[in-house]
């Protein structure tokens, strides 16, 4: 099980003092929190990708890059790669890129975004988001595993005899998670190439993921990768834990009553009795957090959201000490519950092990 962190990269007030921070300080604290993640044990940093304000992350792979020259085992990953309206070669050369700057420490997971003005921005109409999520994912895979391509599709310019470089680390691409959280063709496609499928669950209640989890999975084992309980699920999350209950819902309040995802919707109570989110004590984190695989089937990465609706950064900081804390018996609790058909989350190490037996078997 990999556990981690993402982020949206929001600019937000906090709300007890009125300070805002700067886009400067915002884009250099998640330096600081990606180092901290690994400096606690977590496994994953993932940063978001928008191009709208109160967002700062426009250019995710800069930003890993950074991190990854300052870390020596974290992956890192994208909480949302804009698979509409990025251009499937860049997303191709640059994600090449990463992976040989970070020694294969990295992946990436693909969304259409939740902002419908980003596809006029960049010259895609919105109402065709899903037929450019197929065309464009398609043709990213073949960028990646053919050496030289010729292609032609409806949204973009043809390509004759194109190669992008620089070609994958050790011929293996980039593990890719599709992040969904209400298209069931997205989930088809993730099954389809046996990828994984990320179900950002912090926002609807459970009933709404464990159908579109069960339709993955089914999917998943009807093209042949495995049997359902085998499929590739990742799971999202978010926490305010104090050593006393009462503490944390105190403080965390007024910080989620002017989040700019939730705020000024459900109040604390209704929302965090309907969805991921866990405002109490380490021990109520620990055991709502193992309840997902009840629900969701075992599944192999978990990524919490932190540093969001105008928390400082010292807080944040606070934070992560303790989850360190937890962790250990957050693993030994999915690892205690976990069968051994199921697999552990693939990594550059194992894909590429995996690419070297298959070579094996078919000589």
């Amino acid at each position: 099980m990999q556990f981690g962190l993402f982020t949206v990269g929001d600019v937000t007030t906090d709300p007890t003092n009125g300070t805002t921070p700067t886009e400067h300080e915002r884009i250099k604290n998640t330096i600081t929190i990606a180092k901290k993640a690994e400096e606690i044990g977590l496994d994953v940093f993932a940063t978001g990708e928008h191009h709208n304000p109160p967002f700062v992350p426009s250019s995710p792979t800069t930003t890993l890059a950074y991190i990854a020259a300052q870390t020596e085992r974290l992956i890192l990953s994208t909480s949302t790669t804009l698979i509409t309206t990025n251009d499937p070669v860049k997303i191709a050369e640059d994600y090449a890129t990463l992976q040989h700057l970070s020694d294969g420490r990295m992946d990436l997971m693909l969304g259409r975004g939740n902002t419908a003005p980003v596809y006029p921005w960049f010259g895609y109409d919105g109402s065709k988001a899903v037929e450019l999520t197929v065309e464009h994912y398609h043709l990213l895979r073949r960028l990646w595993d053919e050496e030289v391509v010729s292609w032609e599709g409806k949204f973009r310019t043809p390509l004759q005899g194109f190669t992008a470089t620089p070609r994958p680390l050790d011929g293996v691409a980039p593990f890719v998670w599709h992040a969904n959280i209400r298209t069931p063709e997205v989930a088809e496609l993730a099954a389809f190439y046996g990828d994984g499928f990320f179900a950002n669950n912090i926002f609807w209640p459970k009933e709404h993921y464990i159908r579109l989890i069960n339709f993955y999975r089914q999917r998943y084992a009807h093209y042949g990768h495995g049997e359902p309980e085998q499929a590739i699920v990742g799971l999202g999350g978010q926490f305010f834990i104090r050593k006393n209950s009462q503490d944390a819902v105190n403080e965390f309040r007024p910080y989620f009553d002017n989040a700019p995802v939730y705020g000024h919707g459900p109040s604390l109570e209704d929302f965090t009795a309907q969805t991921p989110l866990t405002v109490g004590s380490p021990q109520e984190f620990i055991e709502k957090t193992v309840a997902f695989a009840d629900y969701f089937g075992d599944y192999q990465r978990q990524l919490f959201l932190v540093d969001h609706a105008g928390l400082p950064l010292k807080i944040v900081l606070e934070q992560l000490d303790l989850l360190g804390e937890v962790l250990p018996t957050l693993r030994a609790e999915f690892d205690a519950r976990r069968p051994a058909n199921v697999p552990d989350a693939p990594t550059h190490a194992s894909r590429v092990a995996a690419a070297a037996t298959k070579e094996e078997v078919d000589a």
